[in-house]
């Protein structure tokens, strides 16, 4: 017999059977150099024809497969975390929609249907931030859905542009290059911006931590925030014409932002969740210096490690009765010793240790940018944010494993089946996933012939990030930890640069202020009486008139019998 989850393992098991499916087809397209274009008519009258067209090739087909792939193990995760939820099939549905959304929009070469996966990711991603339904999720969920709406607005502009040229294909506009693709390539610019929360678009992607962890994990690593850089990546072939020197800056100030962020940060999920803004604007960075294959294996290898540290995050944050702070963990390795495991394999392959999964994307971006011949400010911020990197990364597995026993008395500690299982396919894929997709990708392999002090660059820097964090989390008895002492500087850059003031208050603060002196004059002055008071006085005075009139018509009719006679004889 079914039993009441069964919904969640049948779920799971489709989308992974689907998922390895599309990734051999993917890789099968890869190796033969296949594309299958196929344009589905819908309806036709009267000469006017309604189309679906997908586009099947192995960079649509490969990152299905990955969606998919985590899509299942996040889903059966959620069978056991969402366990105790009363609207658990409620958000079964929710995430199962998300997923097609984003398929919707990989597979689509047409600018419409793409705006149906976008706009789905945006409803969808909204239903999932408020789902707790608290003044906190609403509030994250109207910031994450609004800076998203910028982001179709963008793309509603440029199928009403693209309208004057006879197609919304956008594959048919890649060889060319005119002056009206600038205005297109802007408006495809700022939707990816939006999507994927680089400066100044940042402020929503930390407050989309109010969604449950599973949903975190799924737009963190493969699904809302990684479209955007998945849209720039299909339009590569026209930003190798455009000046991307403005919005390489961009990209590179979010990584670098996200990066101190987090180093001074004590909420374990706000701490990944600017991990994932580091590692956008890493992408996004090297998509605008012109490698866009770079960018995309990195795209799929950090999807890989980043699902499986938030679903390591999640287990402890269940176990510690939904408390994110780090400073309350410590010693976990005694109670929780594989979901550690697990969680330290995460961490490694998002420093880029060699051979783990992110080491095969991050090595190859470093050492492209390097011989990119860009100047010196392109280098001082990609090495420094790779040091940040590795600093906030051992600086939460100092906190959380290493640190004093911290924690609350009342604390189950306890691994779960279920999320053990979901956690070791997406362990083996962050180990062995970077090597498997680039030995795929790259058939010949990239040399890049660097000197000696260029090419051990990195490994410098990984060290001094590694003792940067150790500094950051280290406390002695009677001191203020580093980032205390500097209290300034930490709030500025704890705070993301003021950006979600800037995204909030500070944007519609002003407003308060004439609304509020609209309210005192309009409504609460001279219109309260006017307008909304008159009908409501005059229909009470002629109530009150029709009343006395009811009450005492014999003596009105008599003074009026006798009024009229005295006027008669007059």
């Amino acid at each position: 017999m079914l039993n009441k989850f069964s919904v969640y393992l049948l779920g799971s098991l489709s989308l992974f059977f689907l998922g390895v499916s599309s990734f051999l087809v993917g890789s099968f397209f890869l190796v033969w150099d296949y594309v299958i274009f196929m344009d589905w008519e819908i309806l036709s009258m009267n000469g006017c024809s309604i189309t679906m067209t997908f586009l099947f090739d192995w960079i649509s087909l490969v990152f299905v497969g990955c969606v998919f792939v985590i899509s299942s193990m996040v889903i059966y995760y959620s069978e056991s975390y969402m366990g105790s939820d009363v609207d658990r099939v409620r958000f079964y549905f929710l995430v199962f929609l998300f997923v097609m959304s984003m398929m919707m929009m990989i597979v689509s070469p047409n600018l419409m249907s793409i705006l149906i996966g976008w706009d789905g990711l945006g409803l969808v991603s909204y239903c999932l931030v408020i789902y707790f339904q608290n003044y906190k999720s609403y509030s994250a969920g109207m910031l994450t859905i609004l800076t998203n709406r910028v982001g179709d607005v963008a793309i509603l502009l440029s199928i009403a542009w693209m309208l004057n040229f006879g197609s919304w294909h956008y594959i048919f506009y890649m060889g060319m290059w005119d002056y009206w693709e600038f205005y297109l390539i802007s408006l495809i610019v700022l939707a990816g911006f939006t999507s994927s929360a680089q400066i100044p678009f940042s402020s929503w992607l930390p407050a989309a931590m109010a969604a449950p962890t599973p949903v975190s994990s799924l737009v963190h690593s493969s699904t809302l925030v990684t479209a955007g850089v998945y849209l720039l990546i299909r339009f590569s072939e026209m930003l190798s014409n455009f000046n991307c020197s403005f919005i390489l800056a961009l990209s590179m100030m979010t990584m670098f932002m996200a990066g101190l962020g987090a180093n001074l940060e004590f909420d374990l999920s706000s701490i990944i969740a600017l991990s994932t803004l580091s590692q956008l604007g890493l992408m996004m960075s090297i998509l605008f210096l012109g490698y866009p294959i770079l960018s995309f294996l990195h795209l799929l290898t950090h999807a890989f490690f980043k699902a499986l540290l938030f679903l390591c995050a999640g287990v402890m944050i269940h176990c510690m009765n939904d408390s994110q702070d780090i400073r309350y963990m410590g010693a976990m390795t005694s109670y929780l010793p594989f979901t550690c495991t697990c969680f330290c394999i995460s961490n490694m392959s998002l420093c880029g240790l060699p051979f783990m999964s992110g080491f095969y994307s991050k090595d190859l971006i470093l050492e492209a940018m390097t011989g990119s011949g860009y100047n010196f400010f392109v280098f001082l911020i990609f090495f420094v944010s790779i040091g940040l990197t590795v600093s906030y990364t051992f600086r939460v597995i100092y906190y959380v494993m290493f640190y004093n026993v911290n924690m609350h008395v009342c604390h189950g500690y306890g691994e779960d089946k279920i999320m053990m299982k979901s956690m070791i396919v997406l362990a083996l894929l962050a180990i062995s996933g970077g090597s498997m997709l680039s030995w795929l990708i790259f058939s010949v392999p990239e040399l890049f012939v660097l000197p000696l002090h260029l090419k051990l660059m990195p490994l410098v820097f990984i060290f001094l990030g590694g003792w940067l964090g150790y500094e950051f989390s280290s406390v002695n008895l009677g001191e203020f930890p580093l980032s205390l002492r500097f209290y300034f500087i930490s709030f500025f850059s704890g705070s993301m640069w003021f950006m979600p003031y800037f995204s909030t208050f500070m944007l519609y603060g002003k407003s308060f202020y004439l609304s509020k002196m609209y309210y005192e004059v309009m409504d609460g002055g001279w219109g309260e009486y006017v307008v909304s008071s008159s009908p409501l006085l005059f229909t009470s005075s002629l109530s009150k008139l029709m009343n006395y009139y009811q009450f005492n018509n014999v003596k009105i009719y008599m003074m009026v019998f006798v009024l009229i006679f005295i006027f008669s004889l007059i």
